[in-house]
């Protein structure tokens, strides 16, 4: 296995605190102290770059097996490699459904084939994702589970959510919501542009009640439940009260409802359909705000990629959904460090310590002992988004043609290389 010397960058690692410049070495897969390596070394320049552990998007959709034209477990890692992200937790709403022990082990074997990211698995918490008999959890935790999910929809009987929490909870998995009221039937945020483009709207209720549960019953069980896609300032409020009271609660926000609102929507753009959708200029504020306090203490994509004969459907007909492993850190980097004044060692933390803690994996670090997963990140390169670029097989991206700041240079996964911009 290849050594490394890391030269020079901005070292930024949460995990110790540590924040400037300094050298990071490289050896049988795991970080070492530079001046331990007695063999040669490749040396990376590293001036003017930002060297930090190795993202995690504990919010992926890879889509295979059953919709391979969309994205598979290769493509899906291709793109995480070039987006700087070196941990997927991967969502259960394939075909079939990501229910079985068998199919967490295919999961994984098709993640170590691949082999440019690594895997966390994140199967159902219900019998093909129907929200009406628990999942067997106990040997989806044996088979390599990181948490339990019906992602895509939330499960609608409280009796079973509350026994799948108990569950969890004794297994010591947290459990991820979608927090959505399936009774929901709109296709964007109940507002002015749903008014102006003729079509039915989602308020923001339909997630804020779906969350107040979801608190209740974390208080009630011991579980550890994580909000996913955060949109709306009232579930902000409820998770920073539930996160005061001590209860065991965490959101995560997506680059997309940190970036745009409802506002923004060109028309009947399916690209801008996402469930939840895009809401208002206030509750994109207050997710910026909750991310920068710690409120929000993890940022992940729900990466969810389509098809272009899907998203050409009309926006009612269309898929919810946008992809955006290689636009994440950039576009979170914009937002909450370059405008936003945010710390970078907190930004780094919102894509390292704050989604391993909850999926219950070590602490991502550069300290010397620790597994080698590294992102080098060029905080002054500036990059038009051309989805037709990507290494994702899909092309739904919001951010089509805007002027990126930050990009993502290369990537290293357990000491090995996976991922090194050209030029």
């Amino acid at each position: 296995m290849e050594n490394w010397i890391i030269r020079g960058g901005r070292v930024l690692d949460p995990a110790t605190g540590r924040d400037g410049v300094g050298d990071v070495a490289i050896s049988g897969g795991v970080v070492v102290e530079p001046g331990a390596l007695r063999e040669p070394a490749t040396v990376v320049d590293a001036a003017g770059l930002w060297v930090m552990p190795g993202a995690i998007d504990m919010h992926v959709h890879l889509r295979e097996p059953g919709n391979d034209e969309a994205e598979t477990v290769a493509s899906g890692c291709q793109a995480a490699a070039q987006g700087g992200i070196v941990t997927l937790g991967v969502m259960p709403n394939t075909r079939p459904p990501l229910d079985s022990p068998d199919e967490v082990r295919r999961l994984l074997a098709r993640g170590e084939a691949a082999g440019l990211a690594r895997l966390a698995p994140c199967p159902c918490l219900t019998r093909g994702r129907a929200g009406r008999e628990l999942a067997d959890l106990p040997a989806l935790a044996c088979a390599g589970a990181r948490a339990f999910t019906d992602d895509g929809s939330t499960v609608p009987d409280e009796g079973v959510l509350r026994e799948g929490m108990r569950m969890a909870a004794a297994l010591g998995l947290a459990v991820l919501d979608h927090a959505l009221d399936p009774a929901a039937r709109g296709y964007l945020h109940e507002g002015v542009k749903s008014a102006a483009l003729r079509l039915a709207g989602i308020p923001s209720s339909a997630e804020f009640l779906i969350v107040e549960r979801d608190i209740r019953l974390a208080a009630e069980t011991g579980c550890a439940i994580h909000i996913q896609h955060v949109s709306a300032r009232e579930s902000v409020a409820l998770i920073r009260a539930a996160r005061a009271q001590g209860l065991r609660v965490t959101g995560e926000a997506s680059p997309h409802h940190l970036a745009l609102t409802d506002a923004d929507i060109p028309g009947a753009d399916t690209r801008f359909k996402m469930s939840p959708p895009l809401r208002t200029a206030r509750d994109r504020d207050a997710l910026r705000e909750a991310v920068r306090d710690g409120t929000i203490s993890v940022l992940a994509t729900d990466h969810a990629p389509h098809s272009a004969a899907a998203k050409a459907r009309p926006f009612a007909e269309a898929p919810n959904g946008v992809i955006g492993l290689e636009t994440a850190l950039a576009v979170t980097y914009g937002i909450l460090v370059q405008k936003g004044g945010m710390a970078p060692l907190d930004w780094v933390r919102r894509w390292t310590g704050g989604p391993a803690a909850v999926l219950g994996l070590g602490e991502p670090s550069l300290r010397p002992g620790s597994v080698a997963d590294v992102t080098l990140f060029d905080p002054a390169r500036r990059w038009t988004v051309q989805a037709s670029r990507f290494a994702s097989r899909s092309r739904n991206t919001p951010f089509e043609g805007w002027l990126l700041t930050g990009l993502p240079v290369r990537t290293f996964l357990a000491g090995r290389e996976v991922f090194a911009v050209a030029g």
